[in-house]
């Protein structure tokens, strides 16, 4: 009987009888197969096999719909609950230092190396999730958030006992929220993976932007969450409550976690690994070739290889234009409230400035889905760019206009967080496409991490510039604005990547 080859491969059932291969036999049916150039089955060389008692491992199977929707929900809520956890103890610091005792100083100081410790763990987790997995990095990022909320609402108990010490000890304890902090970058490497394994035309490849621009808004969510939590819990309870509380949704979803399928060009890798370690480097070769990634023949170094080859010019220049970016974050997003009310800034009544923060944050919101759309369409090197410029602009015609005007600082204030937030949304996704599989965790997790490095440099400049005479306006001027539009500028030397591609080794 004449066999029908499927792709250059004649199937062989477990009774040895040829038949007719189809695609759903490929994906579905555990049969043994063999190139058809090959030697028969019961041929005893090895180094040109692909044979297999399963021609596909469940590992490498392609993603279904369903296991996209999965992963995408659990994505949103692992990063709606870590920032819960990040942006909780900043809402809540103030009453913490006073419980403690601290003065403003120490308490900013306090910040300080919290944000040191933050950066530093964010940094770290990226080689691990490369040489472990995309799903093991989820779980590990949300349980941190949980236990960093856990062990936080032990900090009083801690400095009473210990002194300066247990000082010490909240800031290793807060520095464990960079595990949460660093779960926005472990979601862009995963579900970057995981859309373009979806298919590599249609609308999966073509809106993937716009859907993690969806996954993306945690943010805004989470710190909604954190503020209402605690409006709600301080009146019944004090801030240990707080952090109580916030841990549980955090188990919750690290948890569910369990149920995400490993992305498939790390699935991928691994299994072209231990191919060449069985001596099957034909057959390593072919898998790799299929699933656009490298051809490697041993365990890969992520961190030296992030530095050196085509993966040093996209971390420097996107790594400077992210550390660029973060410091204008600080002083119009982070610091916004000081800039807004302040009589040598905008000078608006403090109850206005909440009231301009939260419409504010609602354009963020839509930021987000804004510059995600856009990014499909003109690519997200581009979209970022121009939104950064912008949000430049937007700032410096609000710092320009006088004093205690509502209207125009609600109006130029929205658009400068909305072009200035907005982006990330795209430029996370960025961060998946411009670095192979081997080392995408630990690049992206080292740009990530430079956000809080340009944290602490903006607060130095900001203290500097201030303590110096000059007014809040002129410190935001120079302080934030020009660092945002440098970041705008440095991210166009980043290279370019169509969006209507796979990320490819």
């Amino acid at each position: 009987m004449e066999v029908t080859p499927f792709l250059g491969v004649q199937l062989i059932s477990p009774q040895n009888r040829p038949r007719t291969a189809s695609a759903r036999d490929i994906s579905l049916i555990p049969f043994r197969y063999q190139r058809l150039d090959s030697p028969p089955p019961d041929h005893k060389d090895t180094s040109m096999s692909l044979t297999s008692t399963d021609a596909t491992p469940a590992s490498l199977k392609p993603f279904t719909p369903r296991d996209v929707k999965i992963a995408s929900w659990i994505c949103f809520f692992a990063w709606t609950v870590a920032v819960y956890d990040f942006v909780l103890f900043g809402n809540v610091l103030p009453i913490i230092a006073a419980d403690l005792g601290l003065s403003e100083s120490q308490s900013t100081g306090l910040n300080t190396w919290i944000t040191v410790g933050t950066a530093l763990v964010a940094f770290g987790i990226g080689p691990v999730v490369d040489r472990f997995g995309r799903r093991k990095g989820i779980i590990i990022a949300v349980a941190g958030a949980a236990v960093a909320s856990l062990l936080t609402a032990t900090a009083g108990v801690l400095v009473g006992l210990l002194g300066g010490l247990g000082l010490v000890a909240l800031v290793l304890i807060r520095s464990l929220a960079g595990l949460g902090y660093a779960e926005q970058a472990i979601n862009a490497v995963y579900l970057n993976e995981v859309y373009a394994s979806a298919g590599t035309n249609g609308a999966p490849m073509r809106r993937r932007g716009f859907i993690y621009s969806l996954v993306q808004s945690g943010w805004p969510v989470g710190a909604v969450l954190a503020a209402t939590s605690t409006a709600l819990l301080m009146p019944i309870g004090s801030w240990e409550l707080c952090f109580i509380v916030a841990a549980i949704p955090a188990l919750i979803v690290a948890f569910a976690a369990r149920w995400l399928r490993e992305s498939p060009q790390f699935s991928a890798r691994v299994e072209v690994i231990k191919l060449h370690q069985r001596g099957e480097h034909a057959a390593a070769a072919e898998l790799a070739d299929k699933h656009n990634i490298s051809d490697h023949h041993a365990e890969s170094a992520p961190l030296l290889e992030a530095f050196s080859g085509k993966s040093l010019r996209p971390l420097l220049t996107i790594g400077a234009a992210f550390l660029l970016n973060w410091i204008g974050v600080l002083v119009f997003s982070i610091l916004g409230t000081s800039l807004l009310s302040a009589e040598s800034g905008r000078n608006i009544p403090f109850n206005n400035t909440l009231l301009i923060l939260v419409i504010s944050n609602g354009t963020s919101f839509l930021g987000y889905l804004f510059h995600g759309w856009l990014g499909d369409r003109i690519g997200r090197r581009n979209t970022i760019a121009i939104g950064w410029v912008l949000s430049a602009i937007s700032f410096a015609i609000m710092l320009w206009m006088p004093s205690g005007s509502f209207g125009t600082v609600v109006t130029f204030y929205s658009l400068g967080l909305f072009f200035l937030i907005g982006p990330f949304s795209a430029l996370l996704f960025f961060n998946g496409e411009s670095f192979p599989s081997s080392t995408r965790a630990t690049a992206g997790s080292i740009i990530n991490a430079l956000g809080q490095v340009g944290a602490i440099i903006g607060g130095l400049f900001v203290t500097a510039s201030l303590a110096g005479g000059n007014t809040w306006n002129t410190t935001a001027l120079w302080v934030g604005c020009l660092p945002i539009l440098l970041g705008g500028l440095m991210i166009l030397a980043a290279p370019n990547k169509r969006p209507d591609t796979a990320p490819v080794d």
